[in-house]
């Protein structure tokens, strides 16, 4: 199982990465790929309760490669770390299968949780160069995070998101119109001009009943 996960994992590093030229070349040289062989350790060390090993094990994968996955993570099949270096993965996360991650991504909590503290990356995920995604959030199937973002709430499936705080620019790869800040409706406003309409209609059959009331008084006068 161990030699196909990193048959597994070589092959996704060599269709991700154009720079890639050899397998061995990625087996030997790669850290992110260093760093989840790692890790795969660690986490079978801490699952049957050799917790201070698996994190002697993930702490040394930390010095070597600058990318920090807590044993206690949940990681799917195919992850590739892109570069790698800055990549904190906390606890609690748990990620999908055939998931990119790129350097200095951070999958961390608020401080503000207990228990679950950490997101939730769905299949097919990209997460971009400095992104942050915090707290027991969840990053749906095929979304895409841009470089810098930060992620504070879920992110729905097949989006696309940017910025700080992070929000949905594209959804199944159509342009999601932005909020005009300035040209925001305003409720009160649209009631008042509701209400404006409503008195010059009835202003309009005032004078219309008066007009045909004075008709009929001229008329039997």
């Amino acid at each position: 199982m161990l030699f196909k996960n990193i048959k597994e994992d070589i092959k996704m590093v060599r269709e991700r990465d154009p720079a890639a030229r050899s397998a061995l070349e990625i087996l030997l040289l790669y850290p992110g790929l260093k760093a989840v062989r790692m890790y795969r350790r660690a986490h079978w060390l801490h699952n049957h309760g050799f917790k201070f090993l698996a994190r002697w094990i993930s702490q040394r994968a930390a010095r070597k490669t600058g990318i920090e996955i807590h044993p206690g993570a949940k990681i799917g099949r195919r992850l590739f770390i892109d570069h790698g270096h800055g990549v904190v993965i906390g606890e609690t996360t748990e990620i999908g299968d055939d998931v990119l991650i790129y350097q200095g991504v951070t999958l961390g909590g608020t401080g503000k949780d207990v228990g679950k503290r950490h997101p939730t990356i769905g299949n097919n995920v990209m997460i971009s160069a400095g992104a942050k995604v915090l707290g027991p959030v969840k990053v749906g199937d095929n979304s895409r995070i841009a470089a810098g973002a930060v992620v504070l709430k879920d992110v729905p499936s097949d989006s696309t998101v940017v910025g700080v705080p992070a929000r949905v620019v594209k959804r199944y790869g159509i342009k999601v119109q932005p909020l005009d800040q300035i040209h925001v409706p305003d409720p009160v406003a649209q009631q008042i001009c509701m209400l404006e309409r409503r008195i010059a209609e009835l202003e309009e059959k005032i004078k219309e009943l008066e007009g045909s009331e004075k008709q009929s008084q001229d008329v039997n006068a």
